[in-house]
């Protein structure tokens, strides 16, 4: 399946990965942005953030659009991400002057079915539209072992600790995100094919979030 990802799509995932951990690393290092004269760390620190952001960050929004891409394969169609060089551009300043991340790096596009020319019907655009969320849900389960394990080994400082939470906290944040029913995100497609499932995503998704930055150390 990987030898249907075509050349510029390498290229527009690979550039919105690093944009998006960079703007990620900015915020993990320094919450009220570059602009805060208290946040000071070594250029090591900086870098093993970085490397974080790219494994946490980057496995969730890589598997994210994936999830979008091969899910609208299945059904027939041609799906490839586009990234949004303004929405790249924006996440990583705002980062840097406020501590925020609007992470809208791209999308993932749908093209019609070239053997008959038809567009998706309802429910394969809500099945395609959580696809993408389901994968960031899935993913807090081994980020979580991952915390659970480094805290139970009394490593509260660790490396361990520092990827279980980010990688739980993040995969949490951006499944939330696309859940929100408006304007082109993901929850809004599979409200309107299925609320059940829309109910039980969203709860999902804002319930870790929550409990994440509640009860995690």
């Amino acid at each position: 399946m990987l030898e249907r990802i075509s050349r510029r799509e390498e290229f527009d995932l690979f550039i919105a990965w690093i944009a998006i951990s960079l703007a990620f690393t900015i915020i993990f290092i320094s919450p009220g942005g570059l602009l805060t004269p208290a946040m000071r760390i070594p250029p090591l620190a900086a870098l093993i953030f970085f490397g974080v952001s790219l494994v946490t960050v980057g496995i969730g929004f890589i598997l994210h659009e994936v999830a979008h891409k091969f899910l609208a394969m299945k059904y027939g169609f041609w799906a490839e991400f586009r990234k949004d060089n303004v929405m790249l551009l924006i996440a990583v300043v705002l980062a840097a002057l406020v501590g925020f991340v609007f992470a809208a790096p791209g999308a993932t596009v749908i093209y019609p079915n070239s053997a008959d020319g038809r567009g998706l019907s309802r429910e394969e655009n809500g099945k395609i539209s959580a696809a993408g969320p389901l994968v960031n849900l899935l993913l807090c389960i081994p980020f979580a072992l991952i915390l659970y394990l480094a805290v139970s080994a009394d490593s509260p400082n660790s490396i361990l600790t520092i990827i279980g939470t980010v990688g739980l906290q993040v995969n949490a944040m951006v499944a939330a995100f696309n859940m929100l029913p408006v304007s082109v995100l993901d929850g809004k497609k599979i409200l309107a094919w299925n609320v059940g499932v829309f109910a039980v995503m969203i709860v999902a998704a804002f319930g870790i979030l929550i409990g994440s930055f509640s009860f995690l150390p």
